[in-house]
Order: structure tokens, then sequence, then C-alpha cells
């Protein structure tokens, strides 16, 4: 007896299966009809994929414990031998600064690869917030990839908000969502572009755009960007681990992040942070916002 099977998205954003069965008349007569069954799966579609991503991040804890003992080791060993070079150094000395600069990024990379393995292990970070401004994480990032930048052409336009944005959130978390953020769009644009950072307070929300002129995202991939593992860079090139990792901070921080891209026109990463509340900020008596 024929049968149509078929799956479908319904305008409301629901997964549908559709079943289609002729109606047989008496006798063997010809098909005086169909049946149509409609059956809503998209709890269960939604669950088998919460299912596949809780294996994939059971993976990805036993990937990070080997990672934080192999990367912690020799970055314990770095830090180490800064520190004396600066007990050493003359203040006044410009190497000292870079000697400054090596220590701080040390610690920074030790807290990534222990938020890593946090995340992965589905744990709660036992960092403390603070508030931060995101005008002075975006300028400490920029300043660690603008070699990589000038390298390959490309261009960078900055509109910060006059007023800053400050959050209440973790330093160095907030600082790999806006590191994930401008490697991708590194990446995509191979021989140069523009990559335009702006930053608003307003509303309650810190808003920060990250637009660049590469090569865009196809529509049908959109939907999966966040998916962990899921990568449209070449073979070799890409963990699929980048964005997945970016919209579970901003979840952490109970934010919001969107993507509008089109394909040979460039990409646009939208992220809505809450703002820390101005009669928060009087209690802590003006602290100075960490970057």
């Amino acid at each position: 007896m024929p049968l149509t099977l078929a799956r479908a998205h319904a305008e409301t954003g629901r997964l549908v299966d559709v079943v289609v069965v002729p109606l047989q008349g008496v006798d063997g007569a010809d098909a005086e009809g169909s049946i149509v069954v409609f059956e809503d799966v998209t709890s269960r579609a939604r669950l088998e994929e919460q299912l596949q991503i809780s294996d994939k991040m059971a993976s990805i804890g036993l990937l990070a414990a080997g990672v934080a003992h192999e990367v912690n080791t020799p970055l314990t060993g770095i830090s180490s031998y800064t520190q004396m070079l600066l007990d050493r150094a003359d203040p006044d000395d410009p190497q000292t600064k870079l000697l400054e600069k090596i220590e701080r990024q040390t610690f920074r990379a030790a807290k990534i690869v222990n938020g890593l393995l946090t995340l992965a292990r589905g744990g709660q970070a036992s960092n403390e917030r603070a508030p931060v401004d995101l005008n002075t994480v975006i300028n400490d990032v920029l300043s660690l990839l603008e070699h990589q930048f000038r390298a390959v052409n490309i261009q960078v336009r900055r509109d910060l908000s006059a007023t800053p944005p400050i959050v209440v959130g973790t330093e160095h978390k907030l600082q790999q969502v806006f590191l994930n953020l401008f490697i991708n769009a590194r990446d995509a644009m191979p021989r140069g572009g523009w990559l335009s950072i702006t930053t608003r307070a307003s509303g309650g929300w810190a808003t920060a755009e990250v637009g660049d002129t590469g090569a865009g995202i196809p529509a049908e991939h959109l939907a999966r960007i966040y998916d962990p593992f899921f990568t449209t860079k070449p073979i070799g090139q890409g963990t699929g681990l980048g964005l997945s990792i970016t919209y579970g901070i901003v979840g952490e921080h109970e934010g919001t992040i969107s993507c509008d891209s089109r394909p040979g026109e460039g990409t646009r990463f939208t992220l809505a942070l809450p703002l820390m509340p101005a009669a928060q900020r009087a209690a802590t008596g003006g602290a100075q916002a960490r970057g």
C-alpha cells in the first residue's frame, strides 16, 4: 500500500511528522481518498537534540581535563619565570611593560582553560562577578589581535559608547566572548576587510555589535552556528566550539546574542547584556569597573 512520510516545520516553528495513506475502496476498488495524519514531534526532537549535545559535552569534559593539565603546566612555568624577570626589571625600561603584559595574559590563559573545564563539566563557575566595562574588555582583546589584523590587512572601526557600558560579570569570560567573535571575523576575511565594533548603553541594556565584511554565513547554516562542533571552516581550521562557548557565556550573564549574515556581504553579531543597575553602582561606592 503506498505510503508517504514527510517531516516539515510548521509556520509556528514546530516540527511535524506527516503521514499520508490512501483510503482504499471496497473489494480493492480505486482509492476514494487519503488519510492524513499529523504528529507534533517538536518536544521529542528537542529531547533528542539535548541528548546529543549532552553526549558531545561529556566528550568535551574528558578532552578539557587533559587540556587543563597539559596547558596549565607550561603556563605555570611561564608565569613563574616572568615574575622572576619582573622582580629584577627596571620600572622605566620599556621591556618591563612587555613582561607585565605577558604576565597578565598568562593568568588570563589559565582562567580560560579552567573556565572551559567548568563549562564542559556543566558545573557552576566559582569566579566572583564584579563590575566590568565592556569598552575596556573590547579594547584589551583588540590589543591582543592587532598584529594579526595588520598581517591580513583588516581595518578596525570602533564606535564605543561615551557612557561606559558597565555590566556585572566575570571579566575573563567576557574577554573570551569577544576573542571568539573577533577571531571568527578575522577568519572570514583572509584577504582583508573591515571589522566594526559598536557599543551602546541605554534602556537598562549594554549592547555590543561586532560586524565584518567577510564571506557571510549561508542561511541554511545560521540555525546551527551555536551547536557544539558545528563549523563552516575547512577541515583542520575550526573546532566548532567557539560560538557554542560564546553562547553559553552570554547565557550565564543573562544576556542574548543574535546573528545577521548575508553571503558575500558579511556577518554581524549583536550582544545584549543587562547593565549594572545605578542603585547597585551607588551601593558599591562607584567601584571602578574591571577591564
